[in-house]
């Protein structure tokens, strides 16, 4: 049996945890079928792809990829998530020089623990080798998810207006995003990544893996009305709030209002970097926002908060003064 085929046996058990009953036949084919639940009026589909950067460097270098895996899934379902949408499958994409059968069976254990976290099936992929594209010991990796939300319900910020209110939910730490900066940092100053920050090793803060906000979030958007979230990813809280605000809004947000995390106060240090930069760079904390009229703030925050998420009430929306930056952090 070749590489390839042994990876395929190796990770069909963890595949198999996934499923869905909308799933028609078994990992490993040509393609993948998928019928839509009849629980949908108006069905739908809404999909994502995104990668996982350059976190895949620390990932090499630390040789550790049971994590990478989870956030590939999770910059993909929560970014499908935000129009109100429940993701129903996953497809992800392998690709290295020569296919290390036990490094490419964690990450994508990784990928299918992801999967149940967000409660989509991991239906398929494709598994590359490339001789003389990638150095050895590495691979890069991207995800595909495919939702599904019924027409009336698509949550499209429209409707946010001022006086609404911004809840955060917190992140596990950098997720995916800023990595380059991370890595830049912790070249220039030679940081030895075994360094205890508050008890906690550095290797372990910056691995820790993309928070899944979907099973909370859906049942919340069962009990009350989300008029807008955004996934905070790349461009952090500045650049993500407003894709999701009508131009006449900004989201005004309270400094000291959620715990910024250990990792971003000594990033922010140890780099010298400037604290607008942070927040246009990282989550700094917050992994999702959720806003909502200010009569659903407080069941929101206690429905979230009984789900298990750390949710804060962090902010208003508050009318545009001129051509002002829609996030303003005060």
């Amino acid at each position: 049996m070749n590489a390839g085929d042994r990876l395929v046996e190796n990770i069909k058990p963890f595949a198999k945890r996934t499923m869905r009953p909308e799933v028609l036949g078994n990992i490993g084919g040509f393609g993948a079928l998928v019928e839509i639940s009849k629980k949908f009026r108006e069905p739908v589909l809404v999909s994502g792809t995104d990668g996982v950067g350059t976190k895949l460097k620390l990932a090499f270098e630390l040789n550790r990829h049971d994590t990478v895996g989870i956030d590939l899934v999770g910059m993909s379902v929560n970014d499908i998530l935000v129009q109100g949408a429940e993701p129903l499958f996953f497809l992800d994409y392998f690709a290295c020089g020569k296919l290390d059968v036990d490094a490419a069976t964690e990450v994508i254990k990784g990928i299918a623990s992801g999967c149940e976290q967000a409660g989509c099936a991991l239906i398929g992929g494709e598994t590359a080798e490339m001789p003389d594209m990638y150095p050895h010991g590495e691979y890069d990796l991207a995800g595909f998810a495919v939702g599904v939300v019924e027409k009336a319900s698509i949550i499209t910020g429209q409707d946010i207006k001022a006086g609404d209110v911004v809840i955060g939910l917190a992140s596990n730490g950098a997720h995916s995003n800023g990595y380059s900066l991370v890595r830049k940092i912790i070249s220039t100053y030679e940081v030895d990544l075994k360094l205890q920050l508050d008890g906690k090793v550095l290797s372990d803060l910056i691995m820790a893996p993309t928070r899944i906000y979907v099973k909370p979030l859906l049942t919340l958007m069962r009990t009350l009305t989300i008029k807008g979230m955004a996934h905070i990813t790349g461009g952090g809280l500045l650049e993500n709030i407003p894709r999701v605000l009508p131009e006449n809004v900004v989201a005004q947000l309270s400094s000291g209002s959620w715990h910024t995390p250990v990792l971003f106060d000594w990033l922010r240090k140890m780099g010298n970097v400037d604290q607008q930069e942070m927040y246009r760079t990282f989550n700094c904390g917050i992994g999702m926002v959720v806003i909502v009229s200010e009569q659903d703030a407080d069941a929101a925050i206690n429905h979230l908060q009984a789900s298990g998420e750390t949710a804060t009430r962090i902010g208003i929306i508050r009318t545009r003064n001129g051509d002002e930056h829609q996030t303003q952090v005060g």
